[in-house]
C-alpha cells in the first residue's frame, strides 16, 4: 500500500512511496491534449509575430522595422519575390547598425554593398 509524507520547509514537498503492487496497476491519470503550436504562418495565413523561429527580431528596438519588412516579404507577389521590399529591409538594416550590441551576429560584412538584382552594383556604375 503506498503512502505519502509531507517535508521540506511548511510540508510543501509531498514525497510518495509507492509498493510494487501499485506499479502493476495501470495510470489512470488522464493528460491534457496537446495544443498545436502554430509555426511561423497561422492557418489563416497572417504570421505569427509570437514564433519562437524570429527570435525576437519582432519585439527589439527595431522590431516595427522588422515586422514591416518581414510583412512585405510575405505577402509580396513581385518577381523576385521582396524586391519590392527593398526599402523596408534597408530602412530594418540601418535601425540595427544602430544597435551593434543586439544584432551584431544579424549584419554581415557586405552590408554596405546590398543592392537591386536588376541595379548595377555601387563598385560596377
Amino acid at each position: 500500500m503506498s503512502h505519502c509524507r509531507k517535508v521540506g520547509p511548511y510540508n510543501k514537498d509531498i514525497i510518495i512511496f509507492a509498493t510494487a503492487e501499485d506499479h502493476k496497476v495501470p495510470s489512470k491519470v488522464k493528460l491534457p491534449e496537446v495544443e498545436p503550436q502554430p509555426g511561423l504562418i497561422l492557418p489563416s495565413g497572417e504570421i505569427n509575430w509570437n514564433c519562437p523561429c524570429l527570435g525576437g527580431m519582432a519585439t527589439g528596438p527595431c522590431g516595427v522595422e522588422f515586422r514591416n519588412a518581414f510583412s512585405c516579404f510575405h505577402y509580396s507577389t513581385a518577381e523576385p519575390k521582396g524586391s519590392d521590399c527593398f526599402d523596408l529591409f534597408k530602412t530594418m538594416q540601418n535601425c540595427m547598425k544602430q544597435y551593434p550590441a543586439l544584432y551584431s551576429k544579424d549584419l554581415g560584412d557586405d552590408d554596405e554593398n546590398i543592392h537591386m538584382p536588376d541595379q548595377p552594383a555601387p563598385d560596377e556604375g
